[in-house]
């Protein structure tokens, strides 16, 4: 695992090692984690040593949570009552866990960020599905409204008409 092997060798080795084990770029990475690709060229490089907060990034992206999971990505008002709800399919385990998301580029991200976390499935937003399903290789379901949700939206909106 990458964050054993940091310890035995140097990181920048490490971290070449881990890339290529994954056949990740280094852009792939800063999208990972958010750190600029500058910042992890010159850290690959060997021109700069990571600090710590990076370090740390870094063996998240690399690290899978523990447990099976199905990520949902929504706005992070939608998640609060949705995460860590558990599931059985096939007579497996599953929690949701919650990524979050404000625009499409974010759920572009969070979407490539889930199954490098080792999302078994995400569900999303119609809107984003089929693009969603170019990008990962786990199943991908809609969000889809109940009529409940619906009829609460329309009055919201009468109420400001």
């Amino acid at each position: 695992m990458f964050e054993q092997r940091i310890f035995e060798t140097d990181f920048r080795t490490a971290l070449s090692e881990e890339l290529d084990r994954r056949g990740l770029s280094i852009r792939q990475l800063s999208e990972m984690t958010g750190i600029p690709a500058v910042t992890l060229y010159k850290i690959a490089s060997g021109e700069r040593d990571p600090r710590l907060s990076t370090v740390k990034k870094i063996v998240a992206a690399f690290s899978p949570r523990h447990g099976k999971f199905i990520a949902l990505i929504a706005a992070k008002f939608l998640l609060d009552e949705n995460e860590g709800v558990k599931i059985i399919a096939n007579g497996t385990e599953y929690r949701i866990e919650g990524y979050a998301a404000n625009s499409l580029e974010d759920c572009l991200i969070v979407a490539v960020r889930a199954r490098n976390d080792g999302a078994a499935g995400i569900i999303c937003a119609p809107i984003l599905a089929s693009l969603i399903e170019k990008m990962v290789d786990v199943p991908v379901a809609i969000l889809k409204p109940d009529m409940h949700a619906v009829l609460g939206a329309a009055e919201s909106i009468g109420k400001r008409l």
